[in-house]
C-alpha cells in the first residue's frame, strides 16, 4: 500500500474537516454578534451560547490547522523487516479469530480514518494504548491488545 496515498488522503480529509469548521465557527460568531440575539433579559442567553459554540468550532479548526501542518511535514519513510516500528510505520495486524488491522502510526488525530484503494487505514498515535503495544516490535512479532493476540503481518 502506497503510503505517500495514506498521507494525501489524512491530508485531504484535515483540511476539509478544518475548512468546515472554520466556516462554522464563522456562522456562529455571526449569530453571536446579530442585533436579533441581543439579550434583553438576564435569561435570553442565545448570543452566549452561539459565542460559546463559535469558541469550540474555532479552537478545534486551530488544532486541525497544526495537525496538517505536522502531517505535511512527514516524510513516508520505508520501513523494513527488520525496522522497529516507530511514528510514520504503516501496520497491518492479524487478530485472533481472523480480524485484520491496518493502522498507521502518525503525529496526532488519533481515531481518523481514511480508505485508500478500499482499505480502511486508522491513524493512531504514540501514547494510544495501540501505540505503545507496536512501538519497538518488528514484522512477524505478537502483541496483545484488548486481551487478543495479535501477529503483525506487515510495516511498511
Amino acid at each position: 500500500m502506497d503510503k505517500q496515498r495514506i498521507l494525501d488522503a489524512i491530508l485531504e480529509k484535515l483540511a476539509a474537516e478544518a475548512k468546515t469548521l472554520a466556516q462554522a465557527a464563522m456562522t456562529a460568531h455571526q449569530a453571536a454578534t446579530h442585533e436579533d440575539n441581543k439579550a434583553r433579559s438576564k435569561y435570553e442567553t442565545l448570543a452566549l451560547e452561539a459565542s460559546y459554540i463559535a469558541q469550540g468550532q474555532a479552537n478545534r479548526a486551530a488544532e486541525l490547522a497544526a495537525a496538517v501542518k505536522l502531517y505535511e511535514r512527514l516524510e513516508p519513510v520505508p520501513f523494513l523487516a527488520e525496522t522497529p516500528i516507530a511514528p510514520g510505520a504503516l501496520v497491518t495486524f492479524d487478530e485472533t479469530g481472523g480480524r485484520t488491522g491496518r493502522v498507521f502510526l502518525g503525529p496526532d488525530q488519533g481515531g481518523l480514518k481514511v480508505t485508500v484503494d478500499g482499505v480502511e487505514v486508522v491513524v493512531i498515535t504514540e501514547p494510544s494504548p495501540l501505540g505503545q503495544a507496536l512501538l519497538g516490535l518488528t514484522l512477524d512479532e505478537e502483541f496483545v491488545f484488548r486481551g487478543k493476540k495479535c501477529l503483525i503481518t506487515a510495516v511498511e
